[in-house]
């Protein structure tokens, strides 16, 4: 081996992960997923409020 290659495989080696954690795909997954799931219900039961509200705002500018 040359003195490049030597330095590139230590340089990749230092881009590997040391530890053997992935991290908790499914976990977030499942987070995204509720928060998503709690704001749509938010909105289905505060729609028409903020739509009164948004339409009084706008009346009001005129």
């Amino acid at each position: 081996m040359n003195r490049r290659s030597i330095s590139t495989s230590r340089a990749l080696r230092g881009w590997q992960r040391t530890d053997k954690e992935r991290g908790d795909v499914p976990g977030w997954v499942l987070i995204t997923l509720m928060t998503a799931m709690l704001v749509s219900a938010l909105l289905i039961v505060a729609r028409p409020r903020l739509v009164a509200l948004f339409e009084q705002a706008m009346d009001s500018l005129t």
